[in-house]
């Protein structure tokens, strides 16, 4: 029996999601979700075998929300866009289906979440190799002692890179999120944050001065004090951002 978590803001695209599963004997819906916040609860409580997540949704969305599982499930997307945020976060999907769902391409999904499993594969295709990014990201997604904060990318001083994670500095405290620069550096507005540094990046805003430092290198100086490094190609990106 594979245990199912439907998460969906619209209580309709629940039920339709569970009628259409009733033809599978195999599966049981163990809890359905409207959040994002809720899914994530849900799936630490139940463990479940496939998900079908909602992209869009209120307070969380569902890649933010999948940012916090450690160890996902099975997952197939049913969202109304058929484009997707996905320059921050890497989603293994086994499919993703466009709204309004018909039964055939359910089953189609649903088909090819049961060859998978019974393959043991799971190598599954990140979306992320598949889909467009429009627009950038305006908040980081972190978990901190089980509770899950949302800082906007306003509070961002600055952003370093610790080993398979990154620091998040804010002005009430760093933050710890697994994760890469790289990752967060295409996430963002290339506009608004830069990459100084291979281990820092920075808004453009909190820059206050930049000051020569040693050969070929420089300091940034934000406005809360701190000193970033800054490379030769950090300089370069700096000077493509403010017009120099």
């Amino acid at each position: 029996m594979y245990k199912v978590v439907l998460i969906d803001d619209e209580s309709l695209a629940r039920q339709l999601l569970g009628s259409l599963l009733k033809n599978y004997a195999q599966f049981e819906v163990v809890c359905e979700c409207a959040d994002g916040f809720e899914g994530f609860k849900a799936i630490q409580e139940h463990q479940p075998d496939l998900v079908f997540l909602d992209v869009q949704m209120p307070r969380l969305n569902g890649f933010e929300m999948l940012e916090l599982v450690e160890n996902s499930p099975s997952v197939i997307f049913s969202t109304a866009f058929d484009e997707y945020a996905m320059k921050a976060f890497e989603a293994n999907a086994v499919d993703y289906l466009l709204k309004p769902v018909t039964k055939d391409r359910f089953d189609k999904a649903i088909q090819k979440f049961i060859q998978q499993a019974g393959s043991n594969n799971t190598g599954l295709k990140s979306l992320a190799e598949e889909q467009v990014y429009e627009g950038y990201q305006h908040r980081i997604v972190v978990k901190e002692n089980g509770v899950i904060r949302i800082i906007p990318a306003d509070e961002i001083q600055y952003i370093e890179a610790s080993d398979d994670y990154i620091k998040i500095f804010t002005k009430g405290g760093h933050y710890l999120k697994k994760s890469t620069l790289g990752k967060i550096e295409n996430s963002f507005d290339p506009a608004r944050f830069v990459r100084v540094h291979r281990s820092y990046m920075i808004p453009v805003a909190m820059l206050a001065r930049i000051e020569p430092y040693e050969k070929d290198s420089h300091i940034a100086l934000l406005h809360t004090g701190a000193k970033i490094p800054v490379s030769k190609s950090g300089l370069d990106k700096l000077k493509k951002v403010l017009g120099w």
